[in-house]
């Protein structure tokens, strides 16, 4: 077990560090010029212009910078704001060409209204996902297998955003049903009313698919031979099918569930946008917007971190899930 953790560690650290090259050369060796969208496009003379480059440091090889930007993530760096050194502790990210504030400060401030966001999102599609796409599963072949099989193929094919503004629209604008999104300055339960209409969208879109999942991997397990052993022995129904036939039906469900927790906590780019949830994914599209490549480095850098954590969980709660799988 340990010599397997050891090696997928290892695995998850070089896929970090491809994905940490990768983005940097494709922002900071890009078309893009942060120091064009500062300067603005009235009274920019050319010193100027090169007045910013050289504070914002993006004057200088990509290679130097690129060095910099990776030695700040385990020791730290002095960067030069607005032509003032600022120490920057590590893990540093870098600052904000924007606003001046530390990338990983920004992040740290949204990231808890993401995660929040996340957590309950997953307890709703997991909830109504695996609980229907289990009933489908042991009514095979009935009108109430099809009716939710069809309905989820249905509303999992509407995109998104469509769905996301519609709800947002009737349930929080129109028909105030729903509380809007506050910041959690406005006390916790104001914070946490404002994050169910995004949750309740999300979850009922991922749970689409957790349907079609967990219904075909428990048809699959229905249909084994130990089930049908431990029901000759006239264990009841609901044993073998919550007891053993659940508990081997979840390896599939539980590898898309670490993806699309990684998603969710990497910031959900389109929902946080509609219903104004101030967290990761509304960041960075402001970041792409202003050409603020630090935050918008920090963020993919993060979102990266994540996935990769939430695979190694995922390899991990294999044995411990599924009693027929184990580690060597």
């Amino acid at each position: 077990m340990l010599i397997y953790i050891g090696r997928r560690i290892l695995m998850a650290i070089s896929v970090v560090l491809v994905v940490l090259v990768a983005t940097f050369l494709l922002f900071f060796a890009g078309p893009a010029d942060p120091a064009q969208a500062m300067c603005g496009e009235t009274r920019c003379t050319t010193q100027r212009l090169e007045d910013i480059r050289r504070s914002l440091g993006t004057d200088r090889p990509v290679a130097a910078q690129f060095s910099e930007y990776f030695k700040g993530l385990f020791v730290g760096r002095d960067i030069y704001v607005s032509g003032a050194p600022k120490k920057c502790e590590a893990p540093c990210l870098g600052f904000s060409f924007r606003t001046g504030i530390e990338v990983k400060d920004a992040i740290a401030v949204r990231f808890p209204n993401t995660a929040m966001l996340a957590l309950m999102t997953m307890v709703i599609f997991l909830s109504v996902g695996v609980s229907t796409g289990v009933l489908a599963a042991r009514r095979r072949g009935s009108a109430l297998d099809r009716g939710i099989v069809g309905f989820s193929q249905v509303f999992g094919s509407i995109p998104s955003y469509i769905t996301g503004l519609l709800f947002a629209l009737y349930f929080t604008v129109l028909y105030p049903i729903l509380p809007r999104y506050t910041n959690r300055g406005d006390g916790l339960p104001a914070w946490l009313g404002g994050l169910i209409a995004p949750a309740i969208i999300l979850g009922l879109f991922y749970a689409t698919g957790y349907v079609r999942y967990a219904r075909a991997s428990m048809v699959d397990t229905l249909s084994q031979d130990y089930v049908r052993t431990a029901r000759s022995k006239g264990i009841g129904e609901q044993t073998v099918v919550y007891k053993h036939a659940l508990r081997a039906a979840l390896s599939p469900v539980v590898t898309i569930l670490g993806l699309d927790m990684a998603g969710l906590l990497s910031g959900t780019l389109i929902t946080e946008q509609i219903f104004g949830v101030d967290g990761i994914g509304r960041f960075a599209i402001e970041s792409l917007r202003n050409d603020d490549l630090p935050i918008i480095m920090g963020t993919v850098l993060v979102g990266c971190v994540l996935v990769v954590i939430m695979n190694l969980v995922v390899d991990i709660a294999y044995s411990f899930i599924d009693p027929r799988v184990r580690l060597s």
